[in-house]
């Protein structure tokens, strides 16, 4: 494979968004007192799911209390 062929440019924006949601959705998954679900299933779905792992989480895992 040859990585001076890919478009940086375009896939870097992509690669930062995605790492801020992990982020962000461990941060409030560490700062949640309870979940729909364990938080250790929570954990795995975020850092495994790339991009759409952080998005299950903040509209499905989050309690609204």
């Amino acid at each position: 494979m040859d990585f001076e062929s890919i478009p940086w440019l375009l896939i870097l924006p992509i690669i930062i968004i995605q790492l801020i949601l992990i982020v962000v959705a461990i941060i409030d998954l560490i700062r949640v007192r309870s979940t729909n679900g364990p938080k250790w299933l929570w954990a795995v779905i975020i850092i495994l799911g790339n991009m759409i792992g952080p998005i299950i989480y903040f509209i499905v895992g989050r309690r609204n209390e």
